[in-house]
């Protein structure tokens, strides 16, 4: 595992969904969707992991891509910086 974590944001046309993209594979077992928190805390332990952080409404892993979408109070630079740090913390 790379001690480097690289994490590129593709911003959409929907102002509450975020594409981040990452060196990392999230997903090794295949994709995972999670469309609500509820449904995260009973997903994969990377999906329990991060539905930890306020903010984060729903998420889908694939492969090195994470799609984020968040609540309407959420800003997207916190919770960037948020699903950052615990990428690092859950991977290194």
């Amino acid at each position: 595992m790379s001690e480097y974590i690289s994490l590129e944001p593709e911003y959409t046309l929907d102002p509450d969904l975020v594409i981040l993209h990452t060196n990392l594979d999230l997903a090794p077992d295949g994709a995972e969707r999670y469309a609500s928190r509820a449904a995260g805390e009973e997903g994969s332990p990377l999906a329990q992991f991060l539905f930890q952080i306020e903010g984060l409404a729903a998420l889908e892993l694939d492969g090195g891509r994470l799609t984020v979408r968040r609540e309407p109070d959420a800003e997207w630079h916190a919770l960037i910086d948020e699903i950052t740090a615990a990428l690092k913390e859950f991977f290194l």
